[in-house]
């Protein structure tokens, strides 16, 4: 008999051998149908793997990440096999579950996957889920895998074993289709109730644009078709949010292919919005005790040596930039944290100088592939909120708390208010991914991990996700139709300190280490105003908006009482407008409904002798008759509601 323990700690014995799914049918058959998949020490299992020693068990269903994962990622297998049996001599690259949904990376020869050809490929996956497959794990030698993938001809297969270890690796089959796989999978097909095939595209293999491009097919499935149905309501209403469509209506940026892929052109509205963000940033952090620092867009390479982000980023990042000096080069910078530590060491530090919380929004570049690029949400330069705290290792938690408190302003007057925090932790299994040493990472790991668990908020921790000098906390945000996107960031760093010898005079008159904060409330401002406009469907609050009012002459006869009502509003700082097109004013009404203007004022005859204005919302009508001063007062308080602490 072997001990299985449960999330709550309770304890049952059952015979050596149990699997994921015969615990649940032990628990209950209406548990048993919809387990998914088992975590068995932390470790996510096919729910038919049997469990052979004493462990810790959580039965993992739709409703946990990792369920829907395991069912993402079986669709993906169930989609290669409906693929080759469509497609005879099809090789296959990666084909992984994603946030939502699933791909697989395809190469199909000289006849090529087409959109016309989804269709075909999801009723061939209909047919099979109906067939009830089993996904059948398998553990194969090297050179079994080696030789089954070389008689099959699929090289890419063949490099992902190279990359392998004997004895790691595992096939699972299901139906005819063979695959190499970690797995996990469900336990088989016919918990698949709901199917989508989305979209395809290209994939460099292996993301390296040198090599072939293979085809990238995306799908979704769900274990209910009302699931499925509801999902592709949100999509058309995501369509309609896409930033790239409303930021070119709004006239908020633009690309230019002359100018180069991923190099936004932030237009005068747009240029108004960002400007207002960094201007309410920059008063709080002003206030917080915040110094603003500049730093250059590029540094010399022996910079990044030194920081190490060259040895981990040189290869992917824009080339270096050579002088008429022989050996001299520069890097465009794809950070602002190794000019920041070379600011603090410009001069020495006691204690008592610290916390020093040096800010700056500073651009910075990273080659990105061509077919990473999407609008404002993934860029080759963009601008992060970005800063930097040095200070003593018992001043960390209270810098953190700080610094999540300016978080949590902003997503107030951003009325963002489904959000989690995530502790991104190094992966323990794979600590070549990282610089510094045991003893540091578990300084700055325990710091965020007590600041998580006393801050209150809703905490998950990954694993593996860590920056690679430090532990980070990132601010997952869910947007108005429910889609996760990671947007500040708070990292504790004990390795850049070292690795620049930074130093203060401590209490003691000796020399310490100050801890490096890095955070970034926003992210990027390109990201974040890119999230901010899907999020609020280019509506958005009426301190940031870049037009607040728009003026509506009903006739030519009260341009001029138009012009005055604009120069009175421009000098209460209100954001105003004229439409003195020659149409009617149930058509600039409709208009300016569209451009999400929130105020429409309408002026003609009544008001002129008044001297008020006719206030219209957007969205929801006539608020009446206002002075000037009085529509002035209204809206200053509606800010209020929104920005005051």
């Amino acid at each position: 008999m072997i001990n299985i323990t449960f999330p709550d700690y309770s304890k049952k014995q059952y015979d050596k051998g149990i699997t994921g799914l015969d615990i649940a049918k032990s628990i209950s058959e209406g548990l048993a149908r919809n387990v998914l998949a088992a975590e068995v020490n932390g470790e996510v299992w096919d729910a038919t793997r049997p469990i052979n020693g004493d462990s810790s068990v959580r039965l993992l269903t739709w409703d946990d990440e990792e369920g829907k994962a395991t069912m993402w990622h079986s669709s993906a297998h169930l989609m290669a096999g409906a693929i080759e049996t469509l497609f005879p001599g099809a090789k296959f690259g990666i084909g992984p579950d994603i946030e939502a949904g699933f791909y697989y990376d395809v190469d199909t020869g000289d006849r090529q996957i087409t959109d016309a050809d989804l269709i075909l490929i999801e009723n061939k996956m209909k047919e099979m889920v109906k067939e009830k497959h089993s996904f059948t794990r398998r553990q194969v030698s090297k050179n079994e895998a080696i030789d089954y993938f070389t008689k099959k001809g699929d090289e890419y297969k063949l490099e992902l074993i190279s990359e392998l270890e004997d004895g790691d690796i595992t096939f699972y089959e299901s139906g005819n289709f063979v695959d190499l796989c970690r797995g996990p999978h469900l336990p088989n097909t016919g918990y698949i109730k709901a199917i989508k095939l989305l979209s395809i595209a290209g994939a460099y293999w292996r993301g390296d644009e040198k090599r072939k491009q293979l085809t990238r097919v995306y799908g979704i499935t769900f274990p209910k078709a009302k699931e499925l149905e509801d999902y592709l309501v949100m999509l058309e209403e995501a369509k309609k949010r896409d930033h790239r469509k409303l930021g070119k209506e709004l006239e908020i940026f633009t690309f230019s292919q002359k100018v180069g892929l991923g190099l936004p052109l932030w237009l005068p509205k747009g240029a108004e919005l960002r400007e207002r963000l960094e201007q309410f940033l920059k008063k709080t952090q002003k206030e917080a005790g915040y110094l603003p620092v500049i730093t250059p867009h590029i540094g010399n390479v022996e910079l990044y040596k030194t920081s190490g982000h060259f040895a981990k980023y040189g290869t992917e990042s824009f080339q270096p930039i050579s002088t008429p000096i022989p050996g001299e080069q520069f890097f465009l910078k794809p950070m602002n944290c190794p000019h920041h530590c070379e600011i603090y060491k410009s001069k020495p530090h006691s204690y008592k100088d610290l916390p020093l919380r040096y800010a700056e929004f500073g651009t910075v570049y990273r080659y990105e592939q061509s077919g990473e690029l999407h609008g404002l949400t993934r860029v080759r330069g963009f601008t992060q909120d970005d800063a930097h705290i040095f200070c003593t290792p018992d001043q960390v938690k209270s810098e953190f708390f700080g610094v999540m408190d300016i978080v949590m302003k902003i997503f107030k007057a951003l009325d963002f208010k489904d959000f989690i925090t995530q502790v991104s932790l190094r992966d323990p299994n794979n600590k070549e991914k990282y610089i510094g040493t045991d003893e540091n990472w578990e300084k700055a790991e325990n710091a965020i991990l007590e600041v998580a668990q006393e801050s209150g908020l809703e905490t998950v921790v990954a694993y593996g996700e860590a920056a690679f000098y430090g532990p980070k906390m990132d601010f997952m945000v869910r947007d108005a139709l429910g889609r996760k996107w990671q947007l500040g960031t708070i990292q504790v760093d004990y390795n850049l300190p070292d690795r620049f010898e930074l130093e203060y005079t401590g209490s003691d008159n000796e020399k310490h280490r100050p801890v490096m904060i890095h955070r970034a409330p926003f992210g990027s401002m390109e990201r974040f105003v890119a999230v901010l406009i899907e999020h609020c469907a280019g509506k958005f609050p009426l301190w940031l908006t870049p037009v607040q009012s728009i003026i509506l002459p009903i006739s030519e006869k009260y341009q001029e009482y138009a012009e005055k009502v604009l120069f009175l509003l421009t000098g209460l700082n209100i954001r105003a407008e004229i439409d003195n097109r020659n149409e009617k004013t149930g058509k600039k009404i409709r208009d300016a409904e569209m451009k999400r203007i929130p105020f429409m004022l309408i002026v003609g005859e009544k008001e002129e002798a008044d001297n008020t204005i006719s206030v219209r919302k957007q969205g929801e009508g006539d608020l009446g008759t206002f002075t000037i001063e009085s529509f002035s007062d209204y809206i200053e308080n509606e800010i209020k509601k929104l920005t005051d602490k």
